[in-house]
């Protein structure tokens, strides 16, 4: 579990610059993270660690994680970004 300073600290994280990824991150991050079991939000937490461009053709479809764990993370962000938003 992580503390309200590490939460804000991901937060921040999240928040990239480039529109495309935060108008996906963080809503997710705001509506999600904390919902998540905790496995899910270490891997949310290395998928942060990862380069922009390469979140971004995950998030996009381009590409594929190898790694099974940012895989599923990734899957998870982008069945969010599809619900309708109400």
């Amino acid at each position: 579990m992580y503390s309200e300073n590490e939460i804000k600290r991901i937060y921040w994280a999240s928040r990239r610059g480039m529109l495309e990824l935060d108008l996906m991150l963080v809503p997710f991050m705001e509506n999600c993270f904390r919902s998540l079991p905790v496995e899910k939000q270490h891997h949310y937490v290395a998928l942060m660690e990862c380069e922009d461009t390469q979140i971004f053709q995950w998030l996009l479809g381009t590409e594929s994680p190898e790694d099974p764990d940012l895989l599923g993370i990734v899957n998870d962000i982008k069945a969010f970004a599809r619900q309708p938003k109400t």
